[in-house]
């Protein structure tokens, strides 16, 4: 993909912005500083300024008043965390969420085993199914996230659901990045591999054994971070870190 000069420079404004938010430098309802002196401070285009203030406010934390400027949304604190497809081009991005989702899984699937139903549990062999029966990426991709939303929806709870809904249409960058094949042979492995995780999580699931689901998640999650981690050290052998 590639990036021109005055997005990466917007995408550079935003953080800075966005960083000043979250620390409580500039507060819910205070002014952004004007077009004017943003150029001269950051030694930037009005055009970076004016993209960077639709991105800031398409993410909630900007709100044009006419005639008077730009001003920090109200409840723009909790507003200002977002995962994007963009942010996910590098594989140490790729990481990190891998990192952060790693308990989020295990605490995930503990409880998806003391409240499991037959109906849930119905459903996971449903995903597994056409995980095994997956040709392409697309399809996998689709299969393994219907997989952890499974899990997500046996808890019982709904924000578990929200948020893993959140974090499975942000993966599929990631995925992308690694099933960079489309070779049938691949994807089978792929999907083989996967599909015994998700065998040995489902199992303790089934048997209500919170340890065991836990402990078989949080294993899942560190071998995909391995397998990454894997692939970034493949690229940088090579001189290169792919983007997606």
């Amino acid at each position: 993909m590639k990036i021109t000069k005055a997005a990466s420079l917007a995408d550079d404004l935003v953080g800075q912005f966005e960083a000043k938010i979250l620390s409580g430098t500039l507060k819910p309802g205070e002014r952004f500083p004007t077009e004017m002196t943003i150029t001269t401070d950051f030694g930037v285009s009005r055009t970076v300024v004016r993209e960077a203030f639709a991105r800031l406010a398409a993410r909630g934390l900007l709100e044009s008043r006419r005639g008077s400027g730009a001003y920090v949304a109200e409840g723009a604190r909790y507003q200002a965390f977002q995962v994007t497809a963009a942010e996910l081009r590098e594989l140490d991005d790729v990481l990190r969420l891998l990192e952060m989702r790693t308990g989020f899984e295990a605490e995930m699937a503990s409880i998806a085993a003391q409240r499991r139903t037959e109906d849930d549990l119905a459903a996971m062999r449903a995903c597994m199914d056409q995980m095994a029966r997956s040709t392409d990426m697309d399809a996998s991709v689709a299969a393994d996230s219907a997989f952890h939303a499974a899990i997500a929806r046996a808890t019982g709870n709904p924000y578990y659901l929200r948020f893993t809904d959140f974090l499975g249409i942000r993966l599929v960058p990631s995925r992308r990045l690694y099933l960079r094949t489309d070779s049938p042979r691949s994807h089978a492995a792929y999907a083989k591999s996967i599909n015994k995780d998700h065998m040995a999580i489902y199992e303790a699931i089934h048997a209500q054994n919170r340890t065991q689901a836990g402990r078989a998640a949080r294993r899942h999650m560190e071998k995909s971070y391995e397998r990454y981690n894997a692939l970034k050290q493949s690229a940088a052998d090579e001189g290169v870190i792919e983007a997606g």
